[in-house]
């Protein structure tokens, strides 16, 4: 069945059969106006390819370069991209961990230009769907519910467009997050009957849009600025239909949910698809290792040295929570495999030679948790643990053609044990659903247990600005570091927040998780807490991003986010 789902709807026209310039090339908007000269809308076979380019444009969202998986980590006290001494990297990067990016930074462009893309054949396909195909037109509308949703969570204040049967040089007004929320709310709930329950990998089912559902409810809050108990109580209902009927069940192992092909893994209720023929978009190799890192791997792909772990967050696990080794590596890096003419050098589990000026130790690679800063001087080469949580393939691929999971069952139980401990009650089934999640993680069973009070209490991540601003690899000058001490004792259910980082980092997941998260003087912790080179502020402003400034420029309806300015202001 996958094969056949991402020969037809992942990989479906490897070239587009027309371009949507509403949608895709916003320097030309014509919101009206589609080049389709070449595809007959009365021909399914040419309806079949709109509605596989509207599922091709969801996977570009989330897992193209500057894409959604960026955007949502990189900015986090979990994950960066530091500029590389002698290598390069940093830029729009270097920003979005300081939080101080503008109205050009490139990750909210690409969002921006692929959701409405997704939207636009999604509407184009709703308008020439007969109305008898009930379950593809509920699959159009659950891939254009989830595109409001991710625009939503990132910029609020959107277009909001339901049909391509538009007049000529139309301009869509821009709607509030008030009418895009209750749009998405009203969809999901309306496609809920007829897209039906089955599980077919890569397409939507009554769970995904469940868990869509509740994703939208559990931040009502946020997206609303609201401050009342509805949104935990109808994330709640949604929750608890998924474990009640939907038949899911935890992977034995955690690091099941991030092989290249998690097709028939019963934990995972929606993914994107990849296969190495038509759908090899996610390059987290490419820039998280060094070149010769892959070979660790067995892998032959590309790499660059970019991207690693926040040394802080690297101290917040415990060392017997197997989840910190299927998550990250670091240390001296050991070939894979064997020289394949059979010579001693090099052989499987002998340490990688790295001939560079910057080695720590005796001339391999060797990846070091701390790093100086994320640009002022930077990261060496070898600074930083590297993310393995995707598998890492050997051959060419290494992770560009890795399945990614967007909603699991973990996240479910997560989702129903937030909610309880928010409502104040049945708290201790909220921490036994956390322990039941973390079990799978710790050979001592009691290391696994979570307690309501671990869950309520602060959180073990030590905040603070911490940076060496000295030079070379080797010199962690004390009278060059700048530190402060702020801690997560004020987080409030700060236990949770650290559950949430052990368990979904690098799944979309925690730009949301620190924005809804609250310390006790009221601030956010996205806002409120310091890393590594990110401030603490009082400026709320970072919780959503620009509207990109080609979207302003084409269409004067529209107004920029608060605390944004530039060209367009």
């Amino acid at each position: 069945m996958k094969q056949y789902i991402k020969k037809a709807f992942v990989g479906l026209v490897a070239g587009s059969l027309f371009t949507i310039t509403a949608c895709t090339d916003l320097s030309e908007t014509l919101y009206s106006s589609l080049n389709d000269d070449n595809i007959d809308l009365t021909s399914e076979k040419d309806i079949a390819s709109l509605m596989g380019q509207a599922i091709a444009k969801f996977r570009y969202i989330n897992a193209s370069l500057f894409g959604n998986w960026e955007l949502q980590e990189q900015c986090t006290d979990l994950y960066m991209v530091p500029f590389r001494i002698g290598i390069g990297w940093g830029d729009l990067y270097v920003n979005l961990h300081k939080h101080d990016w503008n109205y050009n930074l490139g990750h909210a462009e690409n969002i921006w230009n692929f959701a409405y893309g997704c939207v636009g054949y999604c509407n184009l396909s709703l308008d020439v769907l007969p109305e008898e195909k009930v379950t593809d037109r509920a699959q159009m509308r659950y891939y254009r519910a989830l595109s409001y949703y991710i625009l939503l969570d990132n910029f609020r204040n959107v277009p909001l467009l339901e049909t391509m049967d538009l007049p000529d040089g139309y301009l869509p007004e821009q709607a509030t997050a008030q009418e895009v929320y209750d749009f998405c709310i009203k969809e999901l709930n309306e496609i809920k009957e007829e897209i039906g329950t089955e599980k077919y990998f890569g397409y939507g089912n009554r769970w995904a849009v469940c868990m869509v559902l509740a994703k939208l409810y559990l931040n009502k809050n946020v997206y609303l600025g609201t401050t009342d108990n509805t949104g935990y109580e109808a994330a709640l209902e949604e929750v608890n239909d998924i474990l009640a009927n939907g038949g899911y069940t935890l992977a034995p192992n955690y690091s099941d949910n991030f092989r290249e092909n998690i097709e028939s893994n019963p934990e995972i209720i929606f993914a994107i698809p990849q296969d190495r023929t038509h759908a090899t978009h996610f390059l987290l190799h490419t820039y998280a290792f060094p070149q010769v890192g892959l070979e660790a791997f067995g892998c032959t792909g590309t790499a660059t040295n970019g991207s690693c772990a926040v040394p802080q967050f690297i101290d917040t696990y415990d060392p017997d929570d197997k989840r910190l080794t299927d998550t990250w590596t670091g240390g001296v890096q050991r070939y894979a495999v064997s020289n394949p003419d059979g010579s001693y050098t090099p052989q499987a589990g002998d340490p990688i030679p790295y001939d560079e000026d910057d080695w720590a130790g005796e001339g391999y690679l060797n990846y070091n948790k701390n790093v100086h800063s994320i640009d002022n001087p930077g990261a060496y080469k070898q600074e930083g643990y590297r993310i393995v949580k995707y598998e890492v393939v050997a051959g060419r691929y290494g992770t560009s053609a890795d399945d990614l999971p967007f909603f699991r069952l973990a996240d479910v139980m997560f989702i129903k044990a937030e909610c309880l401990l928010r409502l104040g009650r049945e708290e201790q089934t909220a921490a036994d659903l956390i322990t039941q999640v973390r079990e799978r993680s710790f050979d001592v069973a009691s290391k696994a247990i979570r307690t309501v009070a671990d869950l309520k209490g602060g959180s073990v991540y030590d905040y603070g600005h911490r940076e060496y601003r000295s030079e070379g690899y080797n010199n962690w000058d004390s009278s060059s570091y700048i530190y402060t001490q702020e801690g997560g004792a004020d987080i409030e259910l700060g236990g949770l927040l650290d559950d949430l980082a052990w368990e979904f980092v690098g799944e979309f997941h925690r730009r949301q998780d620190l924005i809804r998260f609250k310390m006790t003087d009221g601030r956010n912790v996205f806002n409120g807490k310091s890393w590594f080179c990110k401030d603490a502020t009082t400026d709320t402003h970072w919780n959503i991003f620009q509207i990109p400034e080609q979207a302003m420029r084409t269409n004067l309806n529209m107004k920029q986010n608060p605390g944004y300015t530039g060209a367009t202001e």
